[in-house]
This record gives structure tokens, C-alpha cells and sequence, in this order.
């Protein structure tokens, strides 16, 4: 892990080093930090502008600030949905030599694998890791990736879903094919499904274009909707919410930002708390010369709380349980 060495660097770089981090944070390098004179350059990669993705990119830059201080800055780029536009990106970043790079969505990750095998890249608000195939096991990753997966248990959104929807009897899993982190999520969730006596059916929409045709048809054979987390949807929730609120048909969704975009009730992990945990992950690998090798995939456990979308239950006519808490 290399590390860039500054000397006698002006006030007025540092001012502008500042403010390329684009975000807040503790500016006082953490307590014994040794390298008071090293900075790091690390590059951002994040698909798309969301409230879920942004929310983590905000954590990890606001915990490595916390951490190094004014001893990094963040090169930030949005590719704006393209996966051309990742793979783009994460090129840029390996000629520029970064000292680290985080991936931010499944797509965003394996472009920046298949850049480079020899910076180190954290992921973050990526489901499944080996099944993004940039890895050979959660546990001892093998590669120079590793990172903080945002699998929610699905087990027990499926439980919230029998909770809040008693009459449920055919559940449409709905997700976009082409994000394999929903169809690893689909899988489970068809399972836990079938354990609750539930039948389930799948609906997937290739693009964006193909989700009205498949959320009018799925509404149309099912009486409740469950949706995982999935980039392609999220962007498009507004479209899942103007066919099934007027048809009253729920949507139990994998994430609270997706929730907030017109479901009805989630079981989310926090978003934020996501980006933190692979903040602290980089300084390790920073700082202290951790190998992505051998750092297992992260899990966030804490702070999972049952929401719902106060809006969507009254249009929808239900009463939601005392215990769950609105979506703000």
C-alpha cells in the first residue's frame, strides 16, 4: 500500500484539499495518528444519485474525515445509471493511481474489479459480493476487494409483510434482471415466502422502460408486492407507486428510501451507518496496511427497524402496527 508524502504544502492547497471532500467531518486527524504529513487520494465511484447511495457515500466520507482529517481527499463521480460510465470512472482512477478506491452499487464494484487488481477497493450497498463475482468467499475474500454488504434479513421482511398485510396469498417478487444483487434477494425471498405458506411469482424488468408494463401485470395476478433492494427500481419508484396505490396494493420494500418513494412498509438497515462501516474498513487498509485479502464482507445489525410510509397507508386505507415508526 503505497503512501503519498507531503511536505511544506500551502494553506491554500490544503484550503482546496478541504473542499474536494464535499462533505463534513472531524478535521482533526484521529487521536495518534502518527502520519500528520501523509494524505491519500481516494476515488469515489457511485452509480447513480439516490437518497440510499448517497446517504452511504455521505457515512464514509464523513467517517474517514473523522478518522484522517484533512489527511485525505475524495475524488467523488456519479455515473449517473451508465455502466459505461463506471468503468470509465474507475480507468480514470487507476491511471491517476489512487491510494484506495470505493465502489458505491454492485455495478460501480465490478468495474472497478475489473480496472485494477492492485488498488485496494471497499464496496458498499452491495448485496452479495461473490455473487457480484468479485470475490471467492465472504469470509477471506481472496482479491483486493472487500466491503460492507446491505443484505437486510429477508427472512424477517417477510415476517413484516404477513404482519402488516394479514391477507397477503400471492406475493410478485418485482426487480430488474440485470442487478444481480436483486435476483440473490429474490431467491431468498421466494424461499422464506414458501415457508410462510405463501405463493409467490416473479416479475423482472430488464430496464427501467419495462417497469410499468411489469408492475401493471404483476398487480394483476398478485394482491401483494415485495420489492429488494435494486437500484433500477429505486430510480423509478415514483412509476411502482402510481400503479399499485391506486389499484390498493401493498408494497413491502427492501429499504427505507425505496419505502419512502411511495411502498408501504420496510425492514432497512441504515444506509449512512453502511458508508461509516466501510470508512472505517478503508482507514484500516490506509492506515494501518490491512489486506482486502483477507477482511471478511461486513454486515451492518444494528439500528434494522420497522418503517412504514404514513401517506401510502391511509391512501391504501391500513392501520399500521403501534410499534413501527413512520418514515420521516
Amino acid at each position: 500500500m503505497k503512501m503519498k508524502k507531503w511536505a511544506g504544502i500551502s494553506a491554500a492547497l490544503m484550503a482546496a484539499v478541504m473542499a474536494m471532500t464535499g462533505c463534513g467531518g472531524n478535521s482533526n486527524p484521529a487521536e495518534g495518528e502518527t502520519n500528520a504529513d501523509a494524505a491519500y487520494t481516494v476515488g469515489i465511484v457511485q452509480l447513480l444519485e439516490h437518497p440510499a447511495l448517497d446517504a452511504a457515500t455521505e457515512g464514509f466520507q464523513d467517517k474517514l474525515k473523522e478518522l484522517l482529517g484533512d489527511d485525505v481527499q475524495f475524488d467523488y463521480q456519479n455515473a449517473q445509471g451508465e455502466q459505461t460510465n463506471c468503468t470509465t470512472i474507475a480507468t480514470k482512477f487507476v491511471s491517476n493511481d489512487v491510494d484506495l478506491i470505493m465502489a458505491n452499487a454492485t455495478t460501480a464494484l465490478q468495474s472497478a474489479a475489473a480496472a485494477t487488481a492492485d488498488i485496494p477497493i471497499v464496496g458498499t450497498s452491495v448485496t452479495d459480493y461473490k455473487t457480484a463475482g468479485v470475490i471467492n468467499e465472504n469470509d477471506a475474500p481472496g482479491t483486493n476487494v472487500t466491503g460492507v454488504s446491505d443484505l437486510a434479513p429477508v427472512d424477517e421482511q417477510i415476517a413484516l409483510l404477513q404482519k402488516v398485510c394479514p391477507d397477503a396469498k400471492k406475493v410478485a417478487i418485482v426487480y430488474c434482471s440485470a442487478e444481480p444483487n436483486s435476483i440473490f434477494q429474490a431467491d431468498l425471498a421466494k424461499k422464506y415466502l414458501a415457508d410462510a405458506g405463501l405463493e409467490s411469482a416473479e416479475y423482472t424488468a430488464a430496464d427501467s422502460n419495462e417497469i410499468q408494463a411489469v408492475i401493471t401485470k404483476a398487480i394483476s395476478e398478485c394482491d401483494t408486492v415485495y420489492i429488494p433492494t435494486d437500484n433500477t427500481i429505486a430510480n423509478n419508484v415514483e412509476i411502482i407507486k402510481n400503479v399499485t396505490v391506486p389499484a390498493g396494493i401493498p408494497v413491502i420494500c427492501g429499504e427505507e428510501n425505496l419505502c419512502a418513494g411511495g411502498g408501504l412498509a420496510t425492514l432497512s438497515i441504515s444506509y449512512y451507518e453502511l458508508g461509516q462501516k466501510a470508512g472505517e474498513m478503508a482507514y484500516e487498509i490506509l492506515v494501518n496496511g490491512a489486506d482486502p485479502a483477507t477482511m471478511p464482507i461486513a454486515y451492518v445489525s444494528d439500528n434494522i427497524v420497522a418503517k412504514y410510509n404514513a401517506e401510502v397507508a391511509e391512501a391504501l386505507g391500513i392501520t399500521m402496527p403501534e410499534d413501527m415508526v413512520v418514515i420521516e
